[in-house]
């Protein structure tokens, strides 16, 4: 039963550990249960017990973990150490790891672990700050393989046997510069091996592609999926070599992004997870809540406008939901193309008029078509084809508008500085919502007698 317990709550057995001060079971059982099963069982133990198995375990072995979960979530872990036990952790981790987890503290807390951090370390952090997070200089790690070109090989190959175990961090790229630190070259590790041991290395190497520190995330994401590389060396505007990219950094970078997004569309707006602070997660929940109250009166009024047409028809009130909710979609089709053509830049803001005849015309069709199916359900179903009419007609334009308003108001938000994945969604479904609902009792109220048979 114990057995089974451990397995189940894995916190338990992690605090029982760290009380224990058993650091090599401890050790064990997080390599066991792997980061994922870690990262829950922490959340789920108090501060206390959160510092006490991050302080048992090495600061080598606590960084392994800490880098592997989202920034956000490892900041707040780090924020609740001593600064000290902070800082040694930190301290542990790659260079573009530490600059994305001190990116989400406050300036206080960045300030005093950076003072307490190495000094290289804190240099290194200080320095790809300084650059775009979504560019290639705010994704680069600072540690790499780099020799000038008048190293013998003998040399080189005698100081990478010493930094073997740091291998796995480094990469399997060895570069060479010139004295002033410009990238000049990278080598091949097979033929430094077979090469004379007195040989200048810049004799062995060969050119090698490179990008700036200003490179965007986008042209990044396409560098790699051109060439079969691991890393890619970024260079400063000087041409000297500043760090290196990962393949794998791009990615979890164009991942986060589409978390992100996600999220702020759903009303999220800053990453959640259930172990923060009621009172925090019910005021970011409620914010965003208390503004889609206020623009579904809006909506609302509409429709007490009409309520004796309403009233007279009520068969109009089964096709309101409708008519809303398929526009809505539509709208929302034409927020996510936005949204990517955004992110991948293959559109920008000031074209607002372009992205709208786009959408207009994809609108026209698809309304004609959706609209066509609504009415003939609504007309078999009555017997009436004014009622068809209305509800078609109403679905048909309500389409054209959603499609118009999903596909320019993320360019439009983006133009004026705002975030377009967390306003465009109420946006979009105030404005369905009342013009579908407007549209359906406005042309229900001209076409009264008909619909009413009198």
């Amino acid at each position: 039963m114990a057995d089974q317990e451990t397995v189940q709550k894995p916190w338990a057995r992690l605090s029982a550990l760290a009380t224990a001060n058993d650091v090599e079971q401890l050790k064990a059982y997080v390599r066991l249960i792997g980061t994922d099963e870690t990262f829950r069982a922490i959340l789920r133990l108090s501060v206390e017990e959160r510092e006490k198995v991050l302080t048992t375990l090495s600061a080598e072995d606590a960084a392994g973990f800490i880098e592997d979960i989202p920034e956000q979530h490892a900041a707040e872990i780090i924020k609740q150490l001593p600064v000290e036990d902070a800082a040694s952790i930190l301290d542990e981790m790659a260079s573009n790891d530490q600059a994305g987890v001190i990116a989400e503290l406050d300036s206080r807390h960045a300030e005093e672990l950076l003072a307490e951090m190495n000094p290289k370390d804190a240099a290194n952090v200080q320095n790809i700050a300084q650059y775009d997070p979504q560019s290639a200089g705010g994704l680069m790690m600072c540690e790499l393989l780099a020799y000038k070109g008048e190293t013998q090989v003998r040399e080189v190959i005698e100081n990478l046997s010493e930094h073997a175990e740091e291998q796995p961090d480094l990469g399997t790229y060895v570069y060479v510069v010139s004295k002033s630190g410009r990238l000049t070259g990278v080598l091949d590790l097979r033929n430094l091996v077979l090469s004379k041991r007195t040989a200048p290395i810049d004799g062995i190497s060969r050119p090698c592609l490179s990008v700036s520190t200003d490179t965007s995330l986008n042209e990044l994401d396409a560098f790699f999926d051109r060439y079969p590389f691991l890393a890619v060396p970024v260079v400063d505007r000087h041409k000297r070599l500043a760090g290196v990219v990962k393949r794998q950094s791009v990615v979890e970078a164009r991942a986060k992004i589409a978390v992100a997004n996600y999220s702020k569309a759903q009303g999220i707006i800053a990453d959640e997870i259930r172990s923060q602070p009621l009172l925090l997660r019910s005021r970011r929940r409620v914010s965003w809540l208390s503004m889609n109250i206020i623009l579904n009166i809006i909506s609302a009024s509409v429709i007490a406008f009409y309520q004796d047409t309403l009233s007279a028809v009520i068969a109009l009130a089964v096709f309101l939901p409708i008519v809303s909710d398929m526009s809505g979609c539509s709208g929302n089709q034409a927020v996510a193309v936005s949204m990517r053509e955004l992110t991948l830049g293959i559109v920008k803001p000031y074209e607002i008029m372009r992205v709208w005849l786009k959408e207009v015309w994809v609108g026209c069709i698809n309304g004609i078509i959706l609209g066509t199916l609504l009415a003939t359900v609504a007309w078999l179903w009555k017997g009436n084809p004014y009622l068809g009419l209305v509800v078609g007609g109403a679905l048909a334009a309500n389409t054209v508008i959603a499609v118009s308003v999903g596909g320019t108001v993320p360019l439009l938000l983006k133009r004026m500085g705002k975030d377009p994945a967390a306003a465009s969604g109420p946006v979009l479904t105030t404005v369905t919502d009342m013009c579908g609902f407007f549209l359906v009792l406005s042309l229900a109220s001209m076409l009264l007698p008909q619909l009413t048979g009198m």
